[in-house]
């Protein structure tokens, strides 16, 4: 009789309202970090302003999923950005956790060229970002709004912020306890998110996904 693959043990902090990081990208040592105050995206409250919105729906980015993942990972990972924490520790445990189908890039594609994008990390019905960058304008905004809009397709009931920070509240992002974050945990973890197929959707599919959802 064949075994189930284990579990990524990384999978267990999550699980537990807990997340690994790194002082700097140069500092080899990884803490675990479970904050008083929790940033969240509520799915159904992504808030994207008109500009946005335009650039979205006229497609100017192709949006993949998990097409580029090691150069998503390795862009928001460089240490020359400000505020670098990805050190090659972490690095290795979310080429671990993409492995083993538990962490996934979105991927904004322009002229053939990655312009930006995010990834993170799922469990459940929890999608846990970590990072994202952009070399074009929006780009990593729109990468943001398509895996909204797939996370709510997909059956997912929480997208961890992790921390909150002026940009991420602009749109929509809020930060509540760690005991109401513990509860939202609980709930997504009883459901059973996909993020889908590497294909993309079009701007209107994901603005009509979102607005429904809101």
């Amino acid at each position: 009789m064949s075994r189930a693959p284990r579990r990524h043990p990384a999978l267990d902090f999550y699980a537990r309202g807990i997340f690994p990081m790194a002082q700097s990208a140069t500092d080899p040592s990884v803490f675990l970090v479970e904050p008083d105050f929790r940033g969240v995206f509520p799915l159904r409250g992504l808030r994207l302003p008109r500009r946005l919105q335009r650039t979205i729906r006229q497609d100017r980015f192709e949006v993949r999923a998990n097409t580029a993942f090691v150069e998503v990972l390795e862009a928001c990972a460089a240490p020359d950005r400000p505020g670098a924490w990805i050190n090659p520790a972490l690095r290795r445990m979310y080429l671990e956790l993409h492995a083993a189908g538990s962490a996934h890039s979105l991927e904004s594609w322009r002229d053939g060229r990655l312009a930006g994008g995010l990834f993170g990390v799922s469990l459940k019905g929890a999608f846990f970002g970590e990072s994202m960058f952009s070399v074009e304008t929006d780009a990593s905004k729109v990468a943001l709004a398509h895996l909204a809009a797939r996370l709510i397709l997909g059956g997912f009931r929480l997208l961890d912020a992790q921390f909150i920070t002026e940009h991420l509240a602009s749109l929509g992002a809020e930060e509540i306890p760690r005991s109401v974050y513990l509860e939202r945990l609980a709930g997504a973890l009883e459901a059973d998110g996909v993020i889908g197929p590497p294909s993309a959707l079009s701007g209107a599919e994901v603005l009509q996904v979102i607005s429904q959802a809101s």
